[in-house]
């Protein structure tokens, strides 16, 4: 990590702040920390069961002072998307996003079918409807892709089986809007007026954070908590610029690299 100093960091949350239902020891003081080297911060997150207002007061029961314009998530760039789209939506996401999206439709055409976290709407006739939408014609949008998410009482089945499978029935590829999408790591630099090179991605995930991170050109960290030791067994690691043991070393990782 040399060259270019350091204007803005870009944050995973779940696994590299917090996991498993408490926060990484260290993790507020390392953020204080990197505020006080003039840096610019967002944080990205793939969590797509609820609006970013909830995890904003999420993550102050973290301990962790996020402002909501700091807050990247797949939801914020569907919410844009489709109202820039003048789009009628068919949802399968939680009960949470229907009352807070825009432009959803109770009826067909549907010009948008959109997948995210759906566990409490899930059912046969709720997955068939989508499956029908996108094969008269809508376009599939993931929020995002994950395999597996984790929790306290161990691994969950995440969106991406769930995308997958509309994938396979209708013979489509859906966009992505969440991490690793590059349009979603570029937005959240253009927001801090930061080039690509000026901006270091750090998270706990090797094929959204550092896949996604490396695809938009910003330089990598990864963080040895939450998905590291399982993607190390499954030959995942090895592509970030860095690997540290969690967030609170990142602070003295950037301080050379950081600009007067």
């Amino acid at each position: 990590m040399t060259g270019v100093p350091v204007r803005a960091v870009l944050l995973d949350l779940e696994g590299t702040l917090y996991a498993k239902g408490a926060a990484i020891e260290g993790a507020a003081e390392a953020v204080a920390a990197l505020r006080e080297l003039g840096v610019g911060l967002r944080f990205l997150t793939n969590t797509d069961s609820k609006p970013a207002a909830r995890l904003v007061v999420e993550l102050a029961d973290y301990g962790l002072a996020v402002a909501a314009e700091e807050l990247f998530t797949p939801v914020v760039a569907a919410e844009r998307l489709l109202t820039s789209e003048g789009a009628r939506t068919y949802p399968l996401v939680s009960r949470e996003l229907r009352a807070a999206l825009p432009t959803l439709a109770d009826e067909p055409p549907y010009s948008h079918v959109l997948v995210g976290d759906c566990r409490d709407t899930l059912d046969y006739p709720a997955l068939d409807g989508a499956f029908r939408a996108v094969r008269d014609g809508a376009e599939l949008l993931a929020l995002q892709t994950g395999r597996y998410f984790k929790r306290a009482d161990g691994d969950h089945l995440d969106t991406g089986a769930i995308v997958r499978a509309i994938e396979h029935a209708a013979g489509t590829t859906a966009r992505v809007l969440g991490k690793p999408a590059t349009d979603f790591f570029a937005l959240a630099a253009r927001s801090l007026d930061a080039a690509p090179a000026e901006c270091v991605v750090v998270g706990d995930d090797a094929t959204t954070d550092i896949a996604g991170g490396r695809s938009a050109g910003m330089r990598t960290v990864q963080v040895r908590t939450g998905k590291y030791a399982d993607q190390r067994a499954e030959g995942l690691t090895g592509q970030a610029g860095h690997e540290i043991d969690s967030v609170t070393e990142l602070p003295d990782l950037l301080r050379e690299l950081v600009g007067p």
